[in-house]
């Protein structure tokens, strides 16, 4: 019995593991580039919060890969969007991309 709740509750910790690594995250952005080629995206994420953070402030430049290369058809190098991505091994996906409002 005690291997068993062993096994058990080890195969619950890698699930907890594997679950974290799909974790999605909400942002905003601006787009700075499109490859509608090769299905990428790279945005300027905006900073969020107001503790010691600028009106304009805004963060790095990232490259993601598109989920369905449908929703770059949609958006503009300029526009600010709203987006959600997925990372798996390394790689960030944008699952959600919206022009904010």
């Amino acid at each position: 019995m005690g291997t068993r709740q062993f096994i058990f509750a080890g195969a619950a910790a890698i699930g907890m593991l594997a679950s974290s690594a799909y974790a999605a995250d909400d942002m905003t952005g601006m787009i700075t580039g499109i490859n509608r080629l090769n299905s990428t995206i790279s945005i300027q994420q905006m900073q969020s919060g107001t503790v010691g953070a600028s009106g304009g402030a805004s963060g790095p430049v990232q490259e993601f890969k598109a989920k369905d290369a449908g929703m770059l058809e949609a958006v503009h190098v300029g526009d600010r969007v709203s987006f959600t991505t997925t990372e798996a091994g390394g790689a960030k996906t944008i699952t959600k991309l919206q022009k904010a409002k």
